[in-house]
Order: structure tokens, then sequence, then C-alpha cells
């Protein structure tokens, strides 16, 4: 079936050949067979398949058996209520900002610069940080209320609460390095509903030092608020972990598609896979809710295995959602112009039309793919998506997708189910 822990589950080319690999480097050693430490490795990164010999994880900080919370409050709330409540707890995550930015301008190494570099910096700060659909920062906190057992994270302490702030305007700092510099490298127009940071007229490269900015602030915050907490080490670990895994995606999708140079044989479902979960389910979905649990208390291997392997599930089908909504989603709606097809991507939507295409199809593709800010060979693309009637085969697999995720929440007896469920349903059929 679908729970990840079945014997009976099929195990997909990457999977096989992740396995295959760690079996021949596995030795013996005292207490444990080879083939022991190759099923270790195989289920220790999520899914099952991504595995990687000696990579720290934040599973690795404890064996204590994880004892559930009390469940959470039992609510009735109407459709009007939740999102009363969710506007509120996003309200209350707004409201933080000012303070995490204002803490991080009077940090010592900005405060002594010339008035020029601090204002700089609040400018990079605030054109980057607050704005998105901040569900990763959010869900730290989502997360925490559900291990706390209270209703929502309106309910937190005031503690708990400021705790989940600072860990989610961590997070949006790293997806805000991550944005800046991934709009250089795709040479991308607009991020949000402005235009991408190194466009702005008197910045250019100078976007480049500002991502290293943003990047180095998320460990002035974490020392500044957690220096002291037990589980500091822990979180100094979960987050260069994640921005190493997310940067070596980010690696294998610019050099299997580079802009300008199209090679077809390269872009395989098994290649993208590889790309969208290194490159945005570790970040996106793990992170949050790895640091929701370090504030939990949260000790137990088998715990952060089990959300590993969830949320790396939930992030492979949001970065497909990521991909239709590139070619398809209207940007006013999305926050940015799609560029997926000039600039040469290996997303979901190319890999799986040259499974299915015929030699007409696949000419079209090779002569119009990757042609950057030429609206006629991105016409020539999308005609044959339609062709193909691909939005019909994304939204089968949207659906498959949610039966396999609600499957795998469900099965689990690690964690509460509500940690997922507040993720998933912000994610499923989503428009932006």
């Amino acid at each position: 079936g679908c729970d990840p822990r079945s014997s009976h589950r099929s195990m997909s080319p990457w999977e096989k050949r992740t396995v295959a690999k760690a079996a021949t480097t596995a030795a013996p050693k005292s207490g444990g067979s080879a083939a022991a430490r190759v099923l270790t490795l195989a289920i220790g990164a999520g899914l099952g398949w991504i595995a990687r010999a000696g990579a720290p994880s934040v599973s690795a900080f404890a064996s204590t058996a994880f004892v559930p919370p009390r469940k959470p409050v039992s609510t009735t709330r109407s459709k009007e209520q939740l999102k009363a409540a969710r506007d509120s707890a996003k309200k209350a995550f707004l409201a933080a900002f000012d303070g995490i930015r204002d803490e991080l301008l009077a940090d010592p190494v900005i405060a002594v610069q010339p008035a020029t570099g601090q204002t700089w910096m609040k400018r990079v700060l605030d054109y980057n940080v607050p704005f998105g659909k901040l569900n990763r920062g959010m869900a730290v906190a989502d997360t925490l209320a559900v291990l706390r057992g209270v209703e929502d994270a309106n309910a937190l302490s005031k503690s708990d609460l400021k705790d989940a702030h600072v860990l989610g305007w961590c997070i949006e700092l790293l997806q805000a390095f991550f944005l800046v510099a991934d709009d250089i490298m795709d040479d991308s127009v607009t991020r949000r509903g402005q235009p991408c940071w190194f466009r702005v007229e008197d910045v250019g490269m100078v976007a480049i030092n500002d991502g290293i900015l943003l990047e180095s602030a998320i460990y002035r915050l974490l020392k500044n608020h957690f220096a002291k907490h037990r589980r500091y080490a822990d979180m100094l670990e979960v987050f260069h972990e994640v921005t190493f895994q997310t940067a070596t995606g980010q690696m294998l999708d610019l050099i299997t598609a580079p802009i300008g140079k199209v090679d077809l044989s390269k872009y395989t479902m098994e290649t993208y896979t590889n790309i969208v979960v290194y490159k945005t389910a570790f970040y996106t979905f793990y992170l949050p809710v790895a640091c929701g649990m370090l504030l939990g208390g949260v000790r137990s291997t088998k715990a952060y295995d089990t959300a590993k392997e969830i949320c790396v599930a939930m992030g492979e089908y949001f970065q497909v959602q990521d991909d239709f909504l590139d070619c398809y989603g209207a940007p006013e709606v999305i926050g940015k112009i799609g560029t997926d097809i000039g600039d040469n991507k290996c997303g979901w939507l190319v890999c799986k039309a040259l499974l299915k295409a015929n030699d007409a199809q696949r000419e079209v593709i090779a002569k119009n793919y990757g042609k950057p800010h030429d609206s006629v060979a991105e016409a020539a693309v999308k005609a044959v998506y339609n062709e193909m009637d691909l939005k019909s085969e994304f939204e089968a697999y949207e659906n498959k997708s949610y039966e396999m995720l609600r499957s795998m929440i469900d099965t689990q007896k690690d964690l509460p189910v509500g940690i997922f469920d507040e993720l998933l349903a912000k994610i499923f059929k989503r428009s932006k």
C-alpha cells in the first residue's frame, strides 16, 4: 500500500540505485550487518530512498521514544472561524517582523556601519523578506501548537509563540536568500508581484552580497535567542543541513538544464525527482516541521524520520504544482511571470511531455524549448502541452498524490496527524 513502511512498497529507479550504491560501500560492523546498515541509510532522509551515508540528521539527535501529547482541543469551528484564526495567526507573525528586523539592524556589526550601510540593510530586509504566503515560517507555530495540544498557534503561550516566530522568520530569511539568488540565476523578471531584487535600478549584482547577508542574519538570530537552549546545536545543524541539501538540488537543476543548452535526453522523471526533492522539499516542508518539533521537545529518531518521509513526499507534490502554475497560472495570481520554458528548466511538464511525444511533437519541443524571452517559441511548446492535454495529466497526478499523502499521514503512529493535516490543506489544489 501507500504506507512507506510497508515491505510491499515498490522502489523507484532512484531508490534502487541509491540502495545498490550503499550496498557496495557498506561493510559489516560489530553490532549490525551490512544489510541492516543499508536499510538504515535507505530510510534516513525521506520517502525511503533519499539516503546519504554519514550525513547528519535531526533524527540522530536522540533515540528516546516519543510519547504523543494530549489530543488537540476538540473543535467544530466553521470555515469562516478557521479562516479568521488563520488570519489572526498571520497577522501576529507579520507583526513580529518589525522586531526581528530592528534586532538585526541593532546588531553590533551593522550598528557601527555608516548610515548608508544601515539604510541599505533595512531596505534589503524590507524588500525581500516579509512577503509571499509565509507558509514556511508560520508552519513552525502550527507544528508547535499541535504538539502542545492547543487549538492553534493563537493559543500558544507568549514564550512559545515568540520562539516559534523567531524560528519562522529564520526560515523566511533562508527563503529570501534562495529567491534572490535563484532570480539572478534564472534571469527572472518579477517575484511576489514586484521586480526581482537584482532588477531594482540601483541594486544589480549587489544582490549577490545581499543574499549572503540574508543568510547570515539567520545565525545572528539563532545565537541571540537560542544560544542557551538545549537544542541550539540541533537548530544550527538542521539549518546548515537543509541549506546544503537545497543548494545541491539547485546545482543539479542548473547543470542539467543550463539556459541556452538544450539536451532533451537529460529530461527524465528520475532526474527531475532528484532535483525537486533536494531543491524544494527539505526547506519548504521538513525544516518548519523539524523546528516546531525541536521547540516541542520531540527527541524520537523515528518521529523525525516519519516527519521527513511525509514532508519530502509533500514537497515533491508541491514542486510539481509549482511547475504547472509556472506554465498555466495567472501572473497576477501567482505573483511572477512564468519562465520555465524559456529558462530550459527540467520541469514536470516537459518530462511528462517527452514521455508521451510523437516524433513531430518532440521536434517542436527540441526546436523551441529553452529560448529565453521568446514568446513565439514558448507558445509553440505550450501548444504541444495542450495537444497532450497535460492539464488533465496534472489533475490526475494531484488527486493520486493527495490520496498517497493522506494514507501516509493517517497510517503513521509517531506524530499527531494534525501536524501534517494543516500543511496538506494549504497546498492541495492551490492556485498560487
